[in-house]
């Protein structure tokens, strides 16, 4: 991985000294410009030849030196958006909040940001002030623009402050980023109070890295995190709901989910779910550990998962307790399910705006399973035939795997879709119970006199 490097410099200098870099030459480290792809080199490339600075940053160079696969590559330059993009047939400016240019030359996508800078600009100032935040800290607008050493003190965490150059194999390291890789730390840049505040999202951040990595997190970094940890609440829906899929679709889920659990921060994403999960025996919490445990599995052999599935399992338990109040009041089972679900999922968007395209099939999902239940005569084979059977058909099997009993019901449709279709219709035959044809009574004789 690492060169032993943690003598080149101490924790107090490392913090005394950011924006004077560790540079580490290449032949001191495990990277070499092969790791990098093609065409993140490419954009550094183009960005030098016209004089401006550029560096691979990031999550692909942490990730490189720990010996895995980075899911993407990002670009830092001092050049900026309006000045990256004439350098590139296929590129376009996205964001307001934060504006990146999008590179393109095969199938990868190459994020390039500018340099930013902590620096507030004044309506006087060129470029007028572009970045803005509320009364509590958090930023709304922020494109105001710097050096790399500004830029290397506005990353969320130490081992996040690493730029590489490819083409002398080099790493500039601002913060004891390479320290804190070597001693698997996960520690916030700055005070970490204030970057909260600035943006509540780094918390989530913080927890997906610890349980992603395996890393400690630095006490430091942890002490406001139980108290900052309502202001998610002040984070939009939509962009919540993306970060809930980093979150639970890492291949970390169940070690995430803990960790939320633990700082206080899973019940600001599922707030109605907060209180069942007190008890880690619970049924509901039963449910949601296998729900994880299941999902990590499937990501972890290349299988699909769908934010639906995770979404329907986390809020079952709820739309479960709904429904039996709704059915006490004599309601039927069908009618008090569906009442129950429009009710849960109408509280859980204004958190997490999960959009439409996921809650309907999380819907089928749960009418699926009171029908699957009714499997007689042709109705298996119906049910069979359903676009959503086997999302449903796995959603009992994780019923029964956290514990709940279903008479079965799993092994049934189990051994149903293994049969051959005269073993299916003696199956579901045997469920169909005849009906007693009603005797009809004898005429009366008439007694003789």
């Amino acid at each position: 991985m690492l060169k032993r490097i943690s003598n080149f410099f101490t924790f107090n200098q490392r913090q005394k000294n950011i924006g004077e870099p560790i540079v580490v030459q290449s032949g001191r480290h495990s990277l070499s410009p092969k790791m990098i792809s093609r065409d993140a080199r490419k954009v550094v490339e183009v960005l030098q030849e016209h004089g401006f600075e550029a560096y691979v940053v990031g999550g692909s160079v942490r990730d490189l030196l720990l010996g895995l696969k980075p899911k993407d590559f990002d670009v830092a330059t001092n050049a900026k958006p309006s000045e990256i993009k004439p350098l590139f047939r296929r590129s376009r400016i996205i964001g307001r909040r934060f504006q990146i240019v999008h590179v393109q030359f095969s199938r990868e996508l190459i994020e390039v940001t500018t340099f930013r800078s902590n620096e507030t600009l004044g309506k006087d100032k060129p470029g007028g002030n572009r970045r803005q935040q509320t009364d509590s800290g958090m930023l709304t607008r922020d494109n105001v623009f710097g050096s790399i050493d500004d830029d290397a003190s506005r990353r969320d965490l130490t081992i996040n402050a690493l730029y590489y150059d490819p083409s002398d194999n080099s790493i500039y390291d601002f913060a004891g980023g390479l320290e804190d890789i070597e001693n698997r730390t996960l520690r916030i840049m700055g005070d970490p109070a204030t970057r909260f505040r600035e943006d509540p999202v780094r918390m989530l951040r913080v927890v997906r890295f610890a349980a992603k990595l395996g890393f400690t997190i630095d006490p430091a970094t942890e002490k406001p995190m139980h108290k900052l940890a309502g202001d998610l609440e002040h984070i939009s829906a939509p962009r919540l709901f993306d970060e809930t899929l980093k979150l639970f679709m890492s291949g970390q889920g169940l070690a995430t989910f803990w960790l939320l659990h633990d700082y206080g921060l899973f019940e600001l994403i599922v707030p109605q779910l907060g209180k069942l999960l007190n008890n880690r025996n619970s049924q509901a919490s039963k449910l949601v550990q296998q729900a994880f445990t299941n999902t990590d599995l499937r990501i972890r052999s290349d299988k699909r998962v769908t934010p639906a599935f995770i979404y329907a399992a986390l809020l079952w338990p709820l739309v479960q307790n709904l429904a039996s109040r709704y059915q006490e009041r004599g309601n039927s089972p069908a009618y008090a399910l569906n009442k129950a679900a429009g009710e849960i999922i109408a509280k859980q968007i204004p958190v997490t705006a999960i959009p439409r395209r996921f809650t309907m099939p999380m819907r089928e999902i749960w009418d699926l399973q009171l029908t699957l239940q009714k499997r007689g005569g042709q109705r298996a084979k119906r049910l069979a035939e359903h676009p959503r059977f086997r999302a449903a058909y796995d959603f009992v099997l994780l019923r029964e795997q956290a514990g709940e009993d279903l008479n079965g019901l799993g092994d049934w449709w189990t051994a149903y879709q293994e049969a051959d279709e005269e073993k299916r219709e003696l199956m579901a035959n045997a469920l169909t119970q005849p009906k007693n044809k009603r005797r009809r009574r004898k005429p009366r004789t008439p007694k003789a006199d």
